[in-house]
């Protein structure tokens, strides 16, 4: 039985990408908790190149015939990256497999302005789209998050790939210290007039072994509390919509047409091989969808996939029932909602129409016209919970 007549053949419809993570950094930014690493001394880019392509080429073969709809360069920090190095991962991606012709090609870039030099040399290897690191509008909250760059650097950045690249995205994190509701709101107009068409806005979270953890325990480090976090979460909805940008999924506001195609993958729970070290990938077999995860430290990834062939520590088959977990965790971030149809198909369950009626009587979800179920504006900010309710 392949993929494409199995009954997971519903995931594949949802796409295929590839991600690659790149895993180093100039500095690890305190609130991060992402498999990134600083090196003092210099990257042997040659080395890890090679094993890339020999990572790509194992996840090639478990994955004949499909075609990729998206490419994402991920970390970490890929915009250390030289330019030839993305082109040489871009021509053994496209050796390996089919490459839709419209593919959207992301990379992920710190708006430093040595970096934004490269900016050409991205495009003429073939990415068409640029995520830039943001953040903050000002260089107080930039120090603060332990950002190299600055307020000007950030928009000269924008305005660089603006003119090279197609399309372009930036972050921005809000809910940061000392955040009021109206500087927020000042920083969100000001940045929605430097975007073209996609802001991915995060609020901040406390996550574990990081440093702001450390500072928050030690109550060194205040943040927004509940009531403040939800007032600037409702005027982010406010002014993105007014302005155009609405949220398709939970954090992350686009034009329509503009919405970032790998995360729908994602989101749609489609089908990518992640490569690199710490990458994760969701790929299927005859047997159904596997989970797959490499060697998170950089240097034993290394070593791994030039001893073994690829750096997988995870390659585990998931039950229908943790396939069903994942659909609603992933499908339900986005405003369009889930297919309750497909949910059936993979997970082999069902949800109960009284939890449903229950939550929408509570305004927390609804039914579209088309069938799908989506959880509303209301129901957003207590998403973990609803979607807890919904597996339950």
């Amino acid at each position: 039985m392949t993929p494409a007549s199995s009954p997971h053949a519903s995931s594949v419809d949802a796409g295929f990408g590839v991600y690659v993570h790149w895993p180093f950094c100039l500095s690890k930014c305190p609130y991060c908790d992402f498999n990134s690493h600083v090196r003092h001394a210099p990257v042997d880019e040659a080395r890890y190149l090679s094993a890339f392509k020999t990572e790509l080429a194992h996840r090639a073969a478990l994955t004949k015939g499909r075609t990729v709809q998206s490419v994402f360069f991920g970390g970490g920090t890929p915009s250390l990256m030289k330019p030839e190095t993305v082109a040489a991962i871009l021509d053994t991606i496209a050796h390996h497999w089919t490459v839709d012709k419209n593919a959207e090609i992301t990379l992920e870039a710190n708006p430093t302005s040595v970096e934004a030099t490269r900016f050409k040399g991205y495009r003429a290897a073939g990415v068409n789209r640029v995520s830039l690191g943001v953040q903050a509008m000002n260089d107080a909250d930039l120090k603060a998050l332990g950002r190299l760059h600055s307020a000007d650097e950030a928009m000269a950045a924008v305005k660089i790939a603006a003119s090279i690249f197609e399309r372009f995205s930036f972050d921005l994190i809000y809910a940061r210290p000392n955040q009021s509701v109206w500087s927020w709101k000042a920083e969100l107009d000001e940045a929605i007039r430097h975007a073209a068409e996609h802001l991915s806005l995060y609020q901040l979270t406390i996550e574990p072994d990081t440093m702001f953890e450390k500072l928050f325990q030690a109550g060194k480090l205040k943040i927004p509390d509940a009531d403040l976090a939800r007032d600037l979460w409702d005027v982010t909805q406010d002014i993105t919509q007014k302005h155009g940008l609405p949220a398709y999924e939970i954090s992350n506001h686009a034009r329509i047409g503009s919405e970032s195609r790998h995360n729908l993958i994602y989101w749609r729970y489609g089908e990518y091989a992640g490569v690199g070290p710490g990458a994760h990938g969701r790929i299927l077999d005859a047997q159904g969808r596997r989970a797959q995860a490499t060697e998170r430290h950089p240097e034993m990834w290394l070593t791994t996939v030039e001893s073994e062939g690829q750096g997988l520590i995870e390659d585990i088959a998931l039950s229908a029932e943790e396939q069903g977990d994942e659909f609603l965790l992933m499908g339900l971030r986005l405003r369009e909602g889930i297919d309750l149809a497909r949910f059936e198909k993979i997970s082999g369950r069902w949800i109960n129409p009284a939890q449903i009626n229950d939550l929408v009587t509570y305004g927390m979800v609804e039914r579209t016209a088309d069938g799908r179920l989506r959880v509303t504006e209301q129901g957003f900010p207590l998403l973990d919970s609803v979607v807890a309710d919904l597996a339950a």
